[in-house]
């Protein structure tokens, strides 16, 4: 597989452009009927015991029981804890993004829709695109260039305002007192910046917050005049169902 990535960074600019677009493509096809959903990230070192797989279990299966599809990036750890809860509800999509990798990163097996993309950056516009919602679990380098990519994108105006939920107080709050007290000291980032991020211990508030969000969100929707759109439709309906 390693040579597949030789010939592709030696191959034409228009071969690599043909590669590119069909990944794009395979994502859009595969994940354009999704409806409300909700984005997973998390370290892939976890095991099932680890306290944060449980409550990302525990949690998208509270999302999932509720219709919320799952998604993940389709690896083990909290990725797999969260399929796995999104699988177990019987009741959602669950969702698992992979990347093609010369060491071959296996999927988990709870997964109702699988995809793999050969370049990280497309997985990754098929991670954010999609979601209403971010819960980030402790995780690594991985993890943290996620949440710093989503707080970019939607900081610029890239993507439209979404929930970005941090979980485990804990392990984030060094990361979040250094974005809220030296960020802002030094002024690389702005007060309201800040508001992009909820730290909670509480899997009940973070669903509350989400299907708070959901409603708003149809909400700007219609102002903006995309009430025929096929999300507005789907997200309604989804509504309705709650009731």
């Amino acid at each position: 597989m390693h040579h597949n990535y030789i010939k592709d960074t030696q191959s034409s600019t228009e071969a690599s452009l043909f590669h590119i677009v069909s990944d794009f493509a395979k994502g859009f096809d595969e994940l354009e009927d999704l409806g409300p959903s909700v984005t997973f990230f998390g370290s892939a070192r976890f095991d099932e015991n680890n306290l944060y797989c449980k409550e990302a279990y525990t949690l998208a299966k509270m999302l999932g029981s509720k219709g919320y599809s799952i998604i993940t990036g389709g690896s083990r750890g909290i990725m797999e804890a969260a399929n796995k809860g999104a699988y177990d509800s019987h009741k959602c999509e669950s969702i698992g993004l992979n990347i093609n990798l010369p060491h071959e990163q296996k999927i988990n097996p709870y997964t109702t829709k699988q995809l793999t993309f050969d370049y990280f950056f497309v997985r990754k516009v098929m991670l954010i695109k999609y979601a209403l919602a971010y819960v980030i679990f402790p995780g690594g380098f991985g993890t943290l260039d996620e949440l710093f990519e989503a707080l970019t994108l939607t900081q610029t105006g890239k993507i439209t305002k979404i929930s970005i939920f941090l979980y485990g107080k804990s392990y984030w709050e060094k990361l979040v007192d250094f974005i809220q007290t030296t960020m802002i000291e030094h002024q690389t980032i702005s007060v309201q910046n800040i508001e992009l991020i909820v730290v909670s211990d509480s899997l009940e508030e973070i669903v509350c917050k989400i299907d708070q969000r959901l409603i708003s969100y149809v909400n700007e929707l219609k102002e903006a005049g995309l009430h025929n759109s096929a999300y507005y439709k789907k997200a309604l309906e989804f509504l309705s169902n709650k009731e």
